[in-house]
C-alpha cells in the first residue's frame, strides 16, 4: 500500500485567504485599479496567471507577479494561519511511513514561507503546478492520494490516479467538489488521520 499522501497548500492546509486578498488588492492598486475584496476571493485557488489577466489586463504579467511576490513576502506570510488538523494530518502520514508531499499553484519559496510560518513541514515541496499538472508530481513521487480543496486539485489527482480526496475548507462547495470527480469529501483535515488509517487498514 502505498503510504505518501500530497496536500495543496492554500485554503487546504493553510488559511491564506487574507494574505492572497491583500497581495492581489496590493498589486491591483499599484497600477492604478481598484478590486473588491469579494471578486478577489471568488479566484482563491486559482494560479495568477488566470487571475491578474481579469483584474488587470493591460499589465505584463511577470511585472504584477513581481509586485504580488514582494508583497506577499512582507505582508502576507504573517497572515497566514493553519487551518484545523493540519499538523495531525501531516503526523499522521508520517506515522504510516509515508512522506509528505505540498504540490501547489504558489511559487515554491512561497511555499516553504508558509507553512514555516504555521510551523508545519513538509517532506517535498512543488510549486507552481495547477490542474492536471499537479499529477505529474504525483506521478513522479508515488502519491496515492491527494489532498486538496480545489476542483484543480481533483483533476491534479486524477490525472494521476490518485484517491482524490476534497476538503471544502475553501470557496469551492462539497457539491463542486463531488461534481468535478472526489472520490472522497471530509468535513475538514480534521478528519482525514482516520480515514487514512482506514484506508491503510
Amino acid at each position: 500500500m502505498q503510504t505518501d499522501v500530497g496536500f495543496d497548500l492554500d485554503m487546504t492546509l493553510v488559511d491564506s485567504a487574507a494574505a492572497i486578498v491583500d497581495a492581489v488588492r496590493h498589486t491591483c492598486s499599484f497600477y492604478g485599479v481598484s478590486v473588491d475584496e469579494g471578486r478577489v476571493r471568488t479566484g482563491l485557488g486559482l494560479p495568477l496567471d488566470q487571475v491578474f489577466p481579469d483584474f488587470i489586463p493591460t499589465v505584463p504579467y511577470a511585472a504584477a507577479l513581481g509586485v504580488y511576490r514582494e508583497r506577499y513576502l512582507e505582508v502576507g506570510i504573517g497572515l497566514t494561519l493553519p487551518l484545523a488538523g493540519a499538523a495531525e494530518s501531516m503526523a499522521a502520514v508520517r506515522a504510516s511511513g509515508g512522506r509528505v508531499l505540498v504540490i501547489s499553484a504558489k511559487h515554491a519559496h512561497h511555499v516553504a514561507a508558509s507553512l514555516s510560518a504555521v510551523g508545519l513541514v513538509a517532506d517535498h515541496i512543488v510549486g507552481e503546478r495547477f490542474g492536471a499538472a499537479k499529477g505529474e508530481a504525483l506521478v513522479e513521487f508515488g502519491a496515492a492520494v491527494y489532498v486538496g480543496d480545489h476542483i484543480g486539485d481533483v483533476a491534479g489527482a486524477l490525472a494521476a490516479g490518485a484517491v482524490a480526496v476534497g476538503v471544502p475548507t475553501g470557496p469551492t462547495s462539497r457539491q463542486e467538489l463531488l461534481a468535478a470527480g472526489a472520490h472522497v469529501i471530509l468535513t475538514s483535515l480534521i478528519e482525514f488521520p482516520a480515514w487514512n488509517a482506514a484506508r491503510l487498514a
